[in-house]
């Protein structure tokens, strides 16, 4: 799906609900958001659910996915202190066939150095073969960086330790397509509602469109609007 013509475009979802609906919308694949779902079950955002409720989350999911015939991808912040091989283990254990990992520590937001981050992409790939597409994310713009040249460095690293595709997430979008050249292979590119939107994104270079928490914070928005309403 990443090498296909058209983008991959994949409006992140939090439960079996909210996948169920994206399901029936038509779109090809399913892809969870790490802070909607921990928001659901009761957590914040950054590591903080523990390792067996997300995956049992993570799982529930990829059931309803399994019933619409949809490969799920799994949003799996750093990896919840987990090894290469257990966490690849409890991926496939879940039913999904993709994961997005990042390279900043979730406790402080700090960058992991680019050659520690892209041995453990390495040991992923090692342990989970050709069962698992890994989305590489890259932390340089949300840590308050703008360094360009950093962030294409660390997406052509991570792509040769294994990764099928780099997300630079908040990238500016002047900066788009020189990290789409300067990358290489399919760019993720971070959309919401109100911002960029998928056709002015893949103009720009990305391949892979993404929502993060954006549609689970939208609806909350709405579910306070409309409380307030009755």
């Amino acid at each position: 799906m990443h090498h296909e013509p058209g983008p991959l475009v994949l409006p992140n979802v939090w439960d079996p609900v909210s996948a169920r609906v994206v399901a029936e919308a038509g779109y090809p694949a399913i892809a969870t958001s790490s802070a909607a779902v921990a928001r659901v079950i009761g957590y914040d955002d950054g590591e903080q659910a523990p390792v067996a409720e997300m995956f049992a989350a993570i799982a529930a999911i990829a059931s309803v996915a399994r019933v619409a015939d949809l490969p799920v991808t799994a949003d799996v912040e750093r990896g919840y202190g987990l090894s290469a091989s257990e966490l690849t283990e409890r991926l496939l254990e879940a039913g999904v066939v993709g994961c997005n990992l990042e390279d900043s520590r979730p406790a402080t937001g700090l960058l992991v150095e680019p050659e520690e981050q892209a041995s453990y992409l390495a040991d992923v790939r090692a342990a989970a073969g050709a069962d698992l597409v890994i989305n590489a994310r890259v932390d340089i713009f949300i840590a308050g960086s703008n360094d360009v040249e950093d962030a294409i460095a660390r997406g052509r690293l991570y792509r040769r330790a294994g990764a099928d595709c780099v997300y630079p997430i908040m990238a500016p979008l002047d900066v788009i397509p020189l990290l789409a050249k300067g990358i290489g292979g399919p760019l993720n590119a971070h959309a919401s509602p109100g911002g960029p939107g998928v056709s002015e994104l893949v103009a720009l270079g990305a391949q892979r469109i993404s929502f993060g928490a954006s549609l689970h914070t939208e609806m909350t928005k709405a579910f306070r609007a409309l409380l307030a309403s009755l």
